[in-house]
């Protein structure tokens, strides 16, 4: 039988369409939102793109595991990243579009978030403690999984950071969906509440 967390792990990508349809439905921007919204998403995906820059495109695949440990970078803050970013990038879009709903619609998410993502941590960290022992067990006893340290654990660790052409590559398709989010939420307040915000 098929664990759980390996379906919420393959479908992570899509898992999240639910809660933006709902916010694109129930959408009324004002001015606050919008400035606090895209100010939050983009310290969100800036945060993504750290992880990116030192885990490379190892960070798309549909298979757990990894051929290297990374604890350098940003990843000598925190041990996920790219989860803490796209929290803090969903938030980021609730405030973007308002709405009646909005407070309900974030609080839910992050209830439905902080439940997938747990599910998808810990099964990522029973394969990476299988594959690097106790490397792993140190880095996670000093690394926390989304509430970041406020100092680097290794500060004077040397790390290989990929090229930004391929940070890019590999978050094209985050950065794609992030664009079809915005424009659609902004052409919904022009054809309904006639962008009222602006």
């Amino acid at each position: 039988m098929m664990d759980i967390r390996n379906i919420f792990f393959k479908y992570r990508g899509i898992t999240p369409l639910p809660f933006v349809i709902l916010l694109i439905v129930q959408s009324d921007m004002t001015r606050w939102g919008l400035i606090s919204g895209l100010v939050l998403a983009a310290i969100g995906e800036l945060i993504r793109i750290s992880g990116v820059r030192v885990a490379g495109g190892r960070t798309r695949t549909r298979k757990v595991g990894a051929r290297k440990l990374c604890t350098g970078g940003i990843y000598s803050y925190v041990r996920n990243p790219l989860y803490l970013g796209n929290v803090i990038i969903y938030i980021g879009f609730a405030l973007f579009a308002g709405g009646p709903w909005v407070f309900y619609l974030m609080f839910i998410a992050m209830i439905y978030i902080t439940f997938q993502y747990g599910m998808i941590i810990s099964l990522e960290e029973k394969t990476l403690a299988d594959l690097f022992g106790e490397d792993y067990q140190e880095f996670k006893k000093n690394v926390p999984r989304l509430f970041p340290r406020l100092t680097a654990w290794q500060p004077d660790k040397t790390i290989e950071r990929v090229s930004w052409n391929k940070v890019f590559r590999a978050e094209k398709s985050t950065l794609i969906n992030q664009c079809i989010f915005l424009i659609v939420v902004l052409i919904k307040e022009i054809m309904v509440h006639k962008l009222h915000v602006i």
